[in-house]
């Protein structure tokens, strides 16, 4: 029976319209090299290497591993880190060799393999996530992941340490598992603030001195006119039997010691009103060179302080002051300790560089206070600790702290106070304005500041050196978070 449409008959007997499908040849199999595994190491990812102008070095066999004729069937038949990938898994493995099907993979080869890197002795070695330290070479141990990108020195500096904890040989951080010996840690801290050049060691009592106020000259012109002026008197009274003089002299010289001894009560707080009451600049509209006085909250720079004794930690400025009071019968603290009165032993004062956000302007200004810098501190100290016979041996941080010095604890009455600038705290900063590149700095100044008389209190003027730094007792005070 025809019809007009064509139709043909099925394999099973039933017919279809349409014509019969031609065969279709089989496409050839092709086969691509695996990429080997490179286990983040630029040196074997071909190309990319030669991007980075690195040789790439051809990898070696770490050893047959049972009693495998030849290596075959991983990767195109180049040597490779990464072993033939058991049958039994029944899947196949990007780090490992193509999978059993293709010809020519041994038995014994299957039986017993591991995917990744070999180490020296034939034995697959342990991934590590994140670049290790060390030179890489083909035997070493491979690591996942790009290698760190070196980064330019811009001297900028930043909120907190760079790295933290022991380094090992090659520079590198060295991960410590557990809590540190706190003595260790200390002898560790005491050792980078003294040899650390990054931070200024003040030593020496830079506060008010009234031999710092009065030139020696005058000093001494002085101490000759009262000696003349007592001689003088004392011969017309013997001679002439006139007390006029020696009176007036008297006088004069009970006026010029009491304003010395008003000075030396009083003088640190006239310091502290001067600076207190010193118009603050306004950083936009400041000259390069120009001595300012600029009131701010404190940022911390690349290398933040730690006090002494209470350990606050963020700080730019730390003082810890060891007192002894010396009695009719008790040792001297220092070589000038007089009876009767508080002397200091022991004094560690430390400064670095910081920030500070001026309150006018917004602006942020680079402080030099590090780096051996000459510095004024007028920072409030409060008594952390006070120490007799009784009681000493109720603080053992205290009998600590006195170890860890090389500090006697005998039968002494002492006095621990501790002063300190914490990030967020606010200080009034005296120096000159400097503008380098952009870069707003606050130096010190090349000559020393005079204050000059204040009449109204009767203080006499004093010589400000260096940076000044001016902060309030900040331990009761809540700082501001930054």
């Amino acid at each position: 029976m025809g019809s007009r449409f064509p139709s043909h008959q099925l394999s099973n007997g039933l017919y279809v319209s349409g014509r019969p499908e031609q065969p279709k040849e089989k496409a050839p199999v092709i086969c691509s090299t695996a990429m080997p595994y490179t286990g983040g190491d630029i040196k074997k990812s071909g190309e990319l290497g030669k991007m980075f102008d690195l040789h790439v070095e051809k990898s070696r066999k770490s050893g047959p591993l049972g009693n495998q004729p030849s290596r075959n069937t991983s990767f195109g038949g180049a040597g490779s880190n990464s072993g033939p990938v058991s049958n039994a898994v029944g899947r196949s493995n990007y780090s490992g060799s193509i999978s059993s099907s293709v010809p020519g993979a041994g038995g014994s080869a299957r039986a017993k393999s591991n995917s990744g890197p070999l180490n020296k002795h034939g034995e697959p070695g342990k991934k590590s996530s994140g670049p290790q330290s060390g030179g890489v070479t083909p035997m070493a141990r491979q690591n996942s992941g790009p290698l760190p990108p070196v980064l330019p020195t811009t001297g900028l500096i930043t909120s907190g340490p760079i790295s933290s904890g022991p380094l090992n040989s090659s520079g590198a951080p060295r991960k410590v598992s557990g809590p540190l010996d706190p003595s260790v840690s200390l002898k560790m801290r005491a050792t980078s603030f003294a040899h650390n050049p990054a931070v200024t060691n003040l030593n020496a009592d830079d506060g008010y001195s009234i031999k710092g106020s009065i030139p020696k000259t005058i000093l001494w012109l002085v101490v000759l006119l009262f000696v003349m002026g007592f001689i003088a008197g004392g011969f017309i009274l013997g001679a002439v039997h006139n007390p006029v003089l020696l009176v007036v002299v008297v006088v004069i010289f009970c006026f010029v010691a009491a304003l010395v001894i008003w000075n030396v009560c009083w003088g640190t707080r006239g310091v502290t009103g001067f600076v207190s009451h010193h118009r603050d600049v306004d950083l936009r509209t400041a000259k390069d060179g120009q001595y300012v006085k600029v009131t701010g909250v404190v940022t911390c720079g690349n290398f933040p302080l730690e006090s002494s004794f209470q350990r606050v930690p963020r700080c730019v400025y730390t003082s810890t002051c060891l007192y002894e009071y010396r009695g009719w019968e008790s040792k001297a603290a220092n070589t000038e300790h007089r009876r009767f009165t508080w002397g200091l032993r022991s004094m560690e004062r430390h400064a670095v560089d910081f920030y500070i956000s001026d309150f006018q302007s917004g602006l942020r200004a680079l402080v030099k206070t590090g780096y051996g810098a000459r510095v004024t501190p007028y920072v409030d100290e409060s008594v952390v600790i006070d120490i007799n016979p009784d009681n000493k041996d109720l603080s053992p941080e205290f009998l600590r702290w006195l170890r860890e010095r090389n500090l006697s604890s005998d039968d002494r009455i002492m006095r621990l106070k501790e002063g300190y600038i914490k990030e967020g705290s606010t200080v009034s900063v005296m120096g000159v304005v400097q503008r380098n590149d952009n870069v707003l700095m606050i130096v010190p100044p090349s000559e020393p500041i005079s204050t000059g008389c204040q009449w109204a209190k009767c203080i006499l003027p004093t010589s400000l050196d260096g940076l000044v730094l001016r902060c309030e007792d900040t331990s009761n005070i809540d700082v501001i978070p930054v």
